[in-house]
């Protein structure tokens, strides 16, 4: 059950939303190797951030799965995440951070219990 919460400041008003979502959903079901069925992405724009001191466009992400990552399935997914939120939402990839969580079934839940 990857999860990848991404914040912006950009404004997502406008924006193809569901093709950010789409792309997001089999980019990271295929360098983690998970069915994309089981994929959650969340997407927050207009979200006060300053980077650097200034507020030019930039974003936050958190992906946390139940196994699959490690230092090079990590990279590969910070440069496809970084390059999605380049080429749709303009944030510069120098201007992103991704954060990992590799965590253990028990402490994820869903369908009313645990993985």
């Amino acid at each position: 059950m990857p999860c990848l919460n991404l914040s912006t400041n950009v404004s997502l008003e406008g924006v193809d939303t569901s093709s950010i979502l789409s792309e997001a959903t089999s980019t990271v079901a295929k360098i983690i190797g998970k069915p994309e069925a089981y994929v959650m992405i969340v997407l927050k724009g207009s979200v006060p951030i300053a980077f650097g001191g200034t507020e030019q466009p930039a974003a936050y992400g958190e992906l946390v799965s139940i196994g699959g990552l490690g230092p090079e399935i990590n990279k590969k997914l910070s440069a496809a995440i970084a390059a999605i939120l380049e080429t749709k939402l303009s944030v510069p990839k120098a201007r992103f951070f991704l954060k990992f969580y590799d965590t253990k079934g028990s402490n994820f839940g869903w369908n009313g219990s645990t993985f």
